[in-house]
């Protein structure tokens, strides 16, 4: 029985060790049990030899040249952002603010994002939703301008990108679009990117694809709400386009669910506007009632005046007369 102990307690003290011991040595010490037990197992020391961009598929062939490449930082677009502009976001848009600059830096940065016009249209959609009401006229653009030079996009090129699209889903059915999306129209402007999206196995949706997708349906007729929205994205994305319809649903759901708040707070800033308008009204009308009243009673002093003067002049008149008698 003491030796039955002695041997657990060996062999457990063995294991302990080699947990602790460097890489080197267990995995030599696994190889030669492997040998022993007559197994043919690689080289764990050769497997875990990898290389950044160098390995034997796909992805790295096409994009391992990037490897070492200089990234900008989300840091660093803030702070392109906040030069170019200049000034102060208002505090009711800098969160929303500081999240458009980070996301769209994040999508830009990625080396399989691809700008096309649906995402330009989706862009600037998104843009136009969120800043389409901000108090200082004229800020909004500086804002859209900024955040583009921030994460280094072209405006020019997503506005002309986006009018193209635009002009050639307006006046289109539904049918029409999705005979673009399987193939059949590929002259088209919306047919020649689905042509290479599904020739791109490393195609990457990001956000403003969905909101563009989300946009053409508003283009051709199709109801405004996220329950019938959401059926055709997926059907969209997942039949027509063989990509994953998750994060495009989510997406859309986000872009109603902000579109809902945002049309409450310009509902209630027209309500408060009303209102302020109103008081300054009922405001102005007291004061010029004031001065109505104030100018009647200096016109009834006046008169007062006037005849009290007068009667003086004449009791005056009158004593004059009679010591002349």
């Amino acid at each position: 029985m003491q030796i039955q102990v002695t041997a657990l307690f060996a062999l457990a003290l063995a294991a302990s060790t080699d947990a602790f011991a460097p890489v080197t040595t267990r995995s030599s010490s696994c190889a030669l049990s492997a040998v022993a037990g007559g197994l043919d197992l690689p080289d764990i020391e050769a497997e875990l030899n990898y290389k950044p961009g160098q390995a034997d598929t796909a992805f790295a062939k096409r994009f391992g040249h990037l490897v070492g490449a200089e990234v900008k930082t989300v840091g660093d677009a803030f702070a392109d952002f906040t030069k170019e502009m200049g000034l102060s976001v208002n505090a009711l848009y800098k969160n929303m603010v500081t999240d458009i600059v980070g996301t769209t830096h994040l999508i830009v940065v990625n080396a399989r994002f691809q700008q096309d016009a649906v995402w330009s249209l989706g862009m600037l959609t998104s843009l136009d939703l969120l800043l389409k009401n901000y108090p200082e006229p004229g800020v909004g653009e500086k804002i859209a301008s900024a955040l583009f030079k921030s994460v280094g996009l072209d405006e020019a090129k997503i506005r002309a990108e986006a009018k193209s699209m635009e002009e050639w889903a307006t006046g289109k059915s539904k049918e029409d679009i999705e005979k673009a999306l399987v193939g059949e129209d590929p002259s088209s402007p919306l047919g020649a990117i689905v042509a290479g999206i599904k020739e791109d196995e490393f195609w990457m949706y990001s956000r403003y694809f969905g909101i563009g997708m989300v946009r053409i349906m508003d283009l051709v007729g199709i109801d405004m709400d996220k329950d019938e929205v959401y059926p055709i994205m997926e059907d969209w994305m997942k039949t027509k386009l063989g990509k994953t319809h998750l994060s495009a649903c989510n997406d859309s759901d986000l872009y109603f669910r902000v579109k809902g708040k945002l049309d409450m707070m310009e509902t209630m800033m027209k309500e408060i506007e009303i209102r302020e308008k109103k008081r300054m009204a009922e405001r102005l009308e007291a004061k010029a009632e004031a001065a109505l009243n104030a100018a009647e009673r200096e016109e009834k002093m006046k008169k007062e005046i006037e005849a009290e003067t007068q009667a003086n002049r004449e009791r005056a008149e009158a004593a004059e007369t009679a010591e002349a008698k």
